[in-house]
């Protein structure tokens, strides 16, 4: 472990996917961490060793990290020698950025800053927002020097290090995975190596704040072009009468040919998001970027439609009245084995069908427990497989979790299947 944080105390701004792994990480390494979150639940659970968010291996850590002593969670942030943000960044309407979450989180910290404290940002955020959360620092404590006017020789040090990791992996790859560190001076990325140092393994490549936080961008960006591909040509393939992953499996045995999946959309906080504040900041630029980014937020409009298509089949062959129909939906998150719905694609299409299908929705999500108010306010019910299977008219698969794919069941008589991830095709 790097002795520059030997005895020292780390606080991580907020206790989420991201914020609540990193602090188990760090206290796993025997450094005394501080998490802050504004859910009062939240600091409760953690602070019984518990955690209120699905992640696998995650609750051993936290358990024995609180414990043991190394973990405590509070409300109001205390002194601390590293602060790491770890905050939403959604957008507003018009994909406006909204770093709301990052201002409020800088000025909680402001006030127990002190000269040779470390601030990093995490949260995925638009170029120039490490910038501007310095900027909100400097304004609450101008007793303090900060990068922007004093550079090498400032009290507070200020980076951007943007998280890169998978749901469901995010211990494995917190501490894998090569790091992006962007200080605003030398300094500041060499104080922001040594902190991640204390748990990383792979490699922490230093450039500048502005980069670090364009390379998050660019990473997420990439993969929505290349998922927008993928459902684009779903779309074309339904048209033709062909199978669209057939069509990529045989496709992708070219050598230097890589199609990915099609699906009901694309979510997370990351790819869904991070595109836009590229368009946000340079719009006639990003032409490609946004029509990947329509594509994907167009395709739950389309699974929809063949839902719509499939409903009036059943009232079509039996006489049956629409409301009489029951629809199944095969998973809610964003992405399979995890509980996130953050964006969540399915969700959307879920609750589209709610409000058109009152009464009539079966939800099969194996990783929550009930079901978010919205969704359940429109009088859909949280299903198990085997309950939804038996009453579903129309079969709507939209999440690929490991538990769907072991097991291709058999539909009842004349149920119709909508499969997204054709896994049940």
């Amino acid at each position: 472990m790097p002795q520059h944080f030997i005895n020292k105390t780390i606080s991580i701004i907020g206790l989420g996917y991201i914020g609540l792994p990193s602090a188990a990480a760090f206290a796993a390494r025997g450094v005394k961490v501080i998490g802050v979150d504004v859910n009062q639940e939240t600091v409760d659970i953690i602070n019984q060793g518990k955690i209120h968010i699905v992640e696998p291996e995650l609750d051993m850590v936290v358990h024995a990290a609180v414990t043991e002593g190394y973990l405590r969670a509070t409300t109001i942030p205390e002194p601390a020698e590293a602060f790491l943000l770890a905050v939403p960044t959604p957008f507003r309407d018009g994909h406006e950025p909204d770093l709301s979450f990052i201002e409020a989180a800088s000025k909680s910290i402001a006030p127990v800053l002190k000269k040779g404290d470390l601030v990093i940002l995490e949260s995925t955020s638009p170029v120039g927002a490490t910038e501007q959360m310095a900027a909100w620092l400097a304004a609450e404590r101008p007793d303090l020097s900060f990068p922007q006017d004093m550079g090498e020789e400032s009290d507070i040090r200020i980076a951007h290090c943007p998280e890169r990791v998978l749901p469901g992996h995010v211990l494995r790859e917190l501490v894998e995975n090569d790091r992006v560190i962007g200080g605003l001076t030398g300094k500041c990325s060499e104080a922001a190596v040594a902190l991640y140092k204390v748990f990383v393994q792979g490699e922490c490549i230093v450039t500048d704040a502005r980069t670090a936080e364009m390379c998050k961008l660019t990473e997420n960006a990439s993969r929505d072009v290349s998922i927008a591909f993928a459902n684009e040509l779903s779309l074309i393939c339904d048209k033709l009468d062909i199978d669209v992953w057939e069509l990529i499996k045989l496709a992708n045995r070219h050598p230097r040919v890589n199609i990915l999946q099609p699906g009901p959309g694309v979510g997370g906080h990351c790819i869904a998001v991070d595109p836009w504040f590229i368009v946000n900041k340079t719009p006639e630029e990003s032409r490609l970027i946004r029509t990947a980014r329509l594509v994907n937020d167009s395709k739950p409009h389309w699974v929809e439609a063949k839902v719509d298509t499939a409903v009036a089949a059943v009232v079509a062959k039996t006489g049956r009245h629409p409301s009489s129909v029951k629809i199944a939906c095969m998973g809610l998150s964003f992405k399979p084995d995890i509980d996130d719905l953050r964006e969540s694609p399915a969700l959307e299409i879920a609750l589209r069908l709610a409000d058109k299908y009152p009464e009539q929705i079966y939800v099969v999500e194996p990783n929550i427990d009930a079901l978010p108010a919205e969704l359940a306010k429109r009088g859909a019910r949280l299903s198990t497989q085997t309950e939804a299977l038996e009453i579903a008219d129309v079969v709507v698969m939209l999440v690929d979790h490991k538990g769907f794919k072991e097991r291709v069941p058999v539909l009842r008589d004349g149920a119709l299947l909508v499969d997204t991830r054709g896994i049940w095709r």
